[in-house]
């Protein structure tokens, strides 16, 4: 036996092993049960991997591997989101045609990942930019076309005066093209959107059929923001218009006092033009659009505004409000103007102190202690508020509704407003319609045609895919279109409705497009004749787990589920599979350069896969990065945690030299036991994503082994596969030194014998309204359910609570247990200590 570990002569030769044995793909419609386990796929970037994106790569083929071991037809698939800015802007810097990009760069991509020892089956690789796939990402618009969610209109957007292009959201940084840096400005465009309004109620009612963390839930819950609420009517003195908000407090509508619009509203024209307020409000509005853009985060900290010479009449109080552009209004929640009612709405306190605006208390405290007078039916802001009060209360100033309490009144005013025409009550979201236009060249071409006959028309289905033509530049024209109006011949085509001149819309789909339905075409990859297989559909689906970076649980985790909402509606996804694609979310902390600082190019801190590979190898590097520190949290890198993990590693090589057969020596039972109990620790953890103290466990285990004279053989062969799905091919490599039958990875994940695990026992401190009243012995992990019902059990406990009532228990795993009780025990029941 070579006694030096040199994972650079074993890895190549076990990867080329488990490739040629054609180990890891998935069997379509086996009679085991599926597991289909699904991490993000990468933008195949100019950089290739970094040991970011191995973290999650890492943890679920540990969690494939051991499924497979346990019996499970695992799919564990890998392709690449090609389309889109990262690959296009890569291909503007370098003058390498984006397909051609593309093909080097997935090349580079998946050896890299091959050098990881990951177990994907690539038989199902997909590719974003492959016609073959966006032949159907086409097709699911062209449905969504036919069904009423697809629509074009003209929106304002961000634009690039320097790219001549409309940006997504996540395409401007700090005010600026990520592109380029040009500042970037707001600008009225005609954009394709989708109607994912349509589907906000689902998208937030079916989060209780899925095992996500609340976390997320909530991300999500909150993205879509849906409230229910008042839709009320205000009149513009002397102007034949109304304007509508939106509020889930219409009864403090007695205590508005002005109105305010948000900068972007189309109805500030109306407003103001040929007036003198005309070009000032405009200046305006274009300086609060653009510190929006700047840093939407920050734009509200310091509130502004312009009042632009109109009034608007309370029709509760018949009082004359101001009306202001502000700030702080958004344009895309509610209706875009807000009703202001400054004694109760802190933003809205703030802004009449500024302005020195009326203030009108309506909603007096339960409790006396409060920041505003107890009489103020009409109050100018003088300083004697210190804030708004927020809380609920008894009605005051309000008419007929004076007296009542405010949880009462909040619906018995809505429905006086509604009676008298001034409103109606209405549900309302902060998710707006998906933008879903780029101008930009690598991206799939939006599958319409406009005739100026026949409007809108989609290509028709059997012309599918569109695909992308050749252009010499990939750079928008100065008109801000898009590169693909260079192709002349390809842009002039017949409508299909009316054989008429038309032409080709010209805009491109943005990269979120072929990630919202590919975990789909995982299941039925090759299919030219239909989305995918009902019956592999069936089989397959839905996604038994998915991981993911926390910052794609929004935009990424809403949009495919929207899609494949859509999808299962109109019949492309089988009924039977449920109106979700993911059963279960979870995600990984990212990793940060050493010393806690985020990793990028320009501080040189950006650490490659293939470096550490290199040096220490590719088990050395996937151990390191589960041991490191909790899955989802966010971990630097430490150069001296990869070496320390490199020494484990020799260690384990080491225990070779000490493998004998079980029946030439008597068996350690001391050892047996903590064996069994590492089998038992490392299948949990593992299925709890809890990998760091898995190998925790596996290194206590080896630690053991080395101390001892001999290592059993039957312990020796376990170890060796609880050991396979971190470090692959060291395992593998020793499972062939020994003589074992097999692959490692393929054999049964051992199972413990609860009689050989002999459970810890702690002692636990029981406290009664803090004092220590009793200690009672249990096992190590015992939950606080079970360690309520033991205490209660003892009489000791008993008889110092006696008849009192619990109030309260505070529970300190492994600790103590402490019972909140009424003060001073009955004398009957008094013990001494």
């Amino acid at each position: 036996m070579s006694t030096k570990y040199n994972p650079s002569k074993i890895e190549q030769k076990w990867q080329k092993a488990w490739e040629k044995q054609d180990i890891f793909k998935a069997e379509d419609f086996s009679k085991r049960p599926k597991f289909y386990v699904l991490v993000e796929f990468p933008y195949p970037s100019g950089e290739g991997l970094h040991v970011g994106h191995c973290r999650s790569y890492i943890g679920l083929d540990i969690l494939a591997r051991k499924r497979r071991m346990q019996g499970f037809n695992v799919s564990f698939p890998m392709g690449w989101d090609a389309f889109g800015l990262p690959t296009e802007n890569y291909a503007i810097k370098t003058g390498i045609h984006p397909a051609l990009a593309t093909e080097r760069n997935t090349d580079n991509f998946k050896r890299q990942q091959k050098n990881l020892g990951l177990s994907f089956d690539w038989s199902r690789e997909i590719n974003t930019a492959d016609p073959g796939y966006y032949k159907w990402t086409q097709w699911i618009f062209v449905q969504l076309f036919k069904n009423g969610l697809a629509y074009k209109t003209k929106i304002p957007i961000s634009w690039c005066p320097g790219c001549k292009i409309g940006l997504a959201n996540e395409e401007v940084i700090d005010g600026k093209c990520e592109r380029c840096g040009e500042k970037v400005v707001r600008k009225e465009k005609e954009q394709w959107m989708l109607k994912i309004t349509k589907y906000a109620d689902r998208l937030i009612d079916d989060l209780d059929l899925v095992d996500y963390p609340e976390k997320i839930k909530a991300i999500q819950k909150d993205w879509i923001g849906r409230s229910e609420g008042l839709e009320e009517n205000w009149q513009v003195e002397n102007m034949d218009l109304k304007l509508k908000t939106f509020t889930t407090w219409p009864h403090t509508s007695w205590g508005s006092t002005f109105m305010v619009v948000a900068p972007e509203h189309p109805i500030i024209d109306k407003l103001v033009k040929g007036t003198k307020y005309e070009k000032k409000a405009k200046e305006f509005c274009d300086k609060v659009i653009q510190d929006k853009i700047k840093d939407p985060r920050n734009v509200e900290k310091k509130k502004e505004g312009f009042f632009i010479g109109q009034y608007v009449i309370n029709h509760l109080t018949g009082r004359r409000m101001p009306l202001f552009i502000a700030n702080f209004a958004v344009y895309e929640y509610g209706t875009g103007i807000v009703k202001c009612t400054p004694a109760h709405d802190q933003r809205d306190f703030e802004f009449a102190r500024l302005y020195n605006l009326p203030v009108v208390e309506v909603i007096k405290p339960l409790k006396e202690e409060k920041e505003l007078p107890r009489k103020a039916p009409l109050v100018v802001s003088d300083g004697r508020f210190k804030k708004a009060y927020t809380g609920e209360g008894i009605m005051i100033n309000a008419g007929k509704f004076s007296g009542m309490k405010t949880e009462r009144a909040r619906k018995a005013i809505g429905d006086y407003v509604v009676k008298k025409g001034n409103g109606r009550w209405t549900v309302n979201y902060k998710l707006r319609d998906w933008v879903f236009s780029r101008q930009h060249y690598w991206g799939e071409p939006t599958p319409m045609v406009e005739c100026g006959k026949c409007g809108w028309v989609p290509v028709p289905e059997k012309d599918l895919p569109v695909e992308l033509p050749k252009v010499r530049d990939y750079k928008p024209n100065e008109k801000g279109e898009s590169p693909l109006m260079q192709a002349k011949e390809w842009v002039k085509v017949a409508c299909p409705e009316c054989g008429g001149v038309a032409r080709r819309e010209t805009d491109v789909m943005p990269n979120w497009a072929g990630s919202n339905w590919y975990f789909l075409r995982y299941c039925d990859p090759q299919n030219d004749k239909e989305l995918a297989n009902s019956r592999l559909l069936k089989y397959w689906m839905a996604v038994d787990w998915y991981n993911g970076g926390m910052e794609h649980t929004t935009l990424h985790l809403l949009y495919s589920r929207f899609i494949y909402k859509f999808l299962w509606d109109i019949g492309a996804v089988p009924k039977s599979i449920g109106s979700e694609p993911y059963k279960k979310r979870t995600s990984h902390g990212i990793i940060l350069g050493e010393g806690g600082i985020k990793m990028s190019k320009s501080k040189g801190n950006v650490i490659n896969p293939d470096e550490v590979i290199k040096q220490y190898g590719a088990d050395t590097l996937r151990i390191y990065e589960m041991f490191m520190g909790p899955f989802g949290q966010m971990i630097p890198w430490d150069t001296k945690g990869v070496k320390g993990v490199r020494r484990f590693l020799e260690k384990v090589w080491k225990l070779q030299q000490k493998t004998v057969n079980s029946k030439q020596r008597t068996e350690n039972k001391e050892s047996e036991g903590l064996l069994h109990k590492t089998i038992k620790k490392v299948g949990k953890d593992i299925e709890s994503l809890k990998f760091n103290t898995a190998v925790s466990s596996l290194m206590i285990l080896v630690n053991e082994m080395g101390k001892q004279e001999f290592v059993p053989i039957i312990h020796y062969f376990k170890f060796l596969i609880l050991l396979s799905p971190f470090a692959p091919h060291l395992a593998e490599e020793m499972w062939g030194k020994a003589g074992f039958r097999g692959l490692c990875c393929t054999q049964k994940w051992p199972k413990y014998d609860p009689k050989l695990i002999k459970e810890e026992k702690i002692t636990l401190v029981i406290q009664i309204n803090g004092k220590i009243r009793d200690k009672i012995e249990i096992e190590a992990g015992i939950s606080e359910k079970e360690a309520k019902e033991l205490a209660l059990s003892h009489q000791k406990v008993k008889r110092w609570i006696g008849d009192k009532k619990i109030k309260k228990v505070v529970f300190v795993k492994g600790r103590l247990l402490n019972f909140v009780i009424a003060v001073g025990p009955s004398p009957k029941t008094r013990v001494k200590d």
